[in-house]
Order: C-alpha cells, then sequence, then structure tokens
C-alpha cells in the first residue's frame, strides 16, 4: 500500500533533478546566467549540486520499494 506514494515521490524527485541538471547546463553552455544577480560560478554549483540531491532522493525514494 506504501509503495504507490514512494514510487510518485521517487519520480517527482527523479524529474526535477534531471531537468534542473539539463537546465543548468544549458545554461552554463551558452554562458548565460543561472541566476540573476549572482555569481554565475556559485549559482550553477548550487544548482548542480540541488540537481545531484534531487536525483539522489529520486534514487532513495524507488529503491525502498
Amino acid at each position: 500500500m506504501e509503495s504507490g506514494p514512494a514510487i510518485f515521490a521517487g519520480a517527482v524527485f527523479a524529474l526535477f533533478g534531471g531537468a534542473l541538471l539539463v537546465w543548468t547546463g544549458a545554461r552554463v553552455r551558452h554562458r548565460e546566467p543561472v541566476a540573476q544577480g549572482v555569481n554565475q560560478v556559485a549559482s550553477a554549483t548550487l544548482a548542480g549540486l540541488a540537481a545531484l540531491v534531487a536525483l539522489c532522493l529520486g534514487t532513495y525514494c524507488l529503491t525502498r520499494l
């Protein structure tokens, strides 16, 4: 009964993390700012770290089935 919410949460975390990682990579590749008014290296690093954390949480949720 509890596998449904775990699958949903894992999918949401995985999709968000993947999309954020792709978006951040595209912004960095085009040399556009990731966040307005913030150092480009710091914002790209923080966004990449957030994407990896979301991907890890998604993996954790999906392996706990």
